[in-house]
């Protein structure tokens, strides 16, 4: 038997290709003391990725040329030498793409596929959960009767302020692309409205759909849905900046042209990276593992089969082709 990995074999200039990978095959990993062996289960795609393939600064460090493509999954350990994880644990590990992989502890915690499903812990009840409760809580700051809208809202961070935002009383608007997309996120997912970018006028159309203006704005975006945002935005509303998708692989759409309404409104732009809040997520993650567990805040997954389908699937997660959290199933 042996491990599959996914190698970064290139870094992009524009679009990610089915090119800029590599797919081999190791000796599964052995640990030594301190160390165990996951099998993963499931492998988390993530926008953040594309970021990582860049050889340029970032807030964490560059994916390495040859070297396992970077990423989370969760899985069963199957051998350790480590003091607080045993064979037969769950969970989630930093250890990329790759069907076996080999974790110290550092960023590991143990999960429990009796609580809710092992998929979940990768997406709602997971980082990006985490991200959309902090960028909310903390940064957005809403109160009850403010209108809060969010880009990528069928996403699986987008998917979950939304919600969280209905929980603390306030009008949710999503932004997506795409009919089936848009009806999902308020017939399914119960926002007040949702917008398609793709259907033209997204001016007119968010009016219609926040009459009393914006009061925060979590942009996952950035580009022109931002842009046209800035037309909308309330005094004294709030924007947590959480990621340009629309950007990552042609950076000259981020330009901003509306400047002048930060200042004439007062907005507070604020940027964050969930990881500079590490004193926040276990109040997160329980708030989030509860809630999915009482079938009160409900996700949906995009699933690509098989290690060797990854590539393919991450770059459809860039081009908005998938609906929801975008996960890779390796068992």
């Amino acid at each position: 038997m042996k491990n599959k990995q996914v190698l970064l074999a290139a870094r992009p200039t524009g679009a990610v290709e089915e090119s800029h990978f590599k797919i081999v095959e190791s000796d599964i990993p052995r640990p030594n003391e301190g160390e165990f062996v996951v099998r993963a289960h499931y492998l988390s795609l993530d926008p953040y990725m594309r970021g990582r393939m860049d050889n340029e600064k970032s807030y964490a460090a560059k994916a390495e040329l040859g070297k396992v493509m970077v990423g989370s999954v969760v899985g069963e350990v199957i051998e350790s030498r480590h003091e607080k994880f045993t064979a037969g644990d769950f969970a989630v590990v930093g250890t990329g793409w790759q069907e076996y992989g080999l974790s110290n502890g550092t960023g590991a915690r143990k999960v429990d596929p009796k609580h809710i499903p092992l998929s979940a812990y990768l997406g709602v009840a997971g980082m990006p959960g985490v991200t959309a409760w902090i960028g909310l809580n903390e940064h957005g700051r809403p109160k009850a009767g403010e209108t809060v809208v969010v880009s990528a809202a069928s996403g699986a961070v987008g998917s979950a302020v939304g919600q969280l935002a209905k929980m603390k009383g306030c009008r949710a608007v999503g932004i997506a692309g795409g009919r089936d997309k848009c009806d999902y996120v308020v017939n399914e997912l119960g926002f007040d409205a949702c917008v398609d970018y793709k259907a033209g006028d997204l001016d007119t159309a968010l009016a219609a759909a926040c009459p009393k203006g914006v009061d925060v704005y979590f942009d996952n975006v950035g580009g022109p849905v931002l842009n046209t945002m800035l037309n909308h935005m309330n005094f004294f509303s709030r924007i947590p900046l959480c990621g340009q998708i629309s950007g990552y692989n042609d950076a000259s759409l981020l330009a901003i042209s509306n400047m002048r309404s930060f200042l004439v409104n007062r907005i507070a732009l604020r940027g964050f990276i969930v990881s500079d809040h590490m004193d926040l997520w276990r109040a997160a993650l329980t708030e989030m593992g509860e809630l999915v567990h009482a079938g009160k805040l409900k996700y949906r997954e995009s699933i690509a089969v098989g290690l060797e389908n990854a590539p393919k699937a991450l770059i459809g997660l860039l081009a908005g082709k998938n609906f929801g959290k975008q996960l890779v199933n390796l068992i």
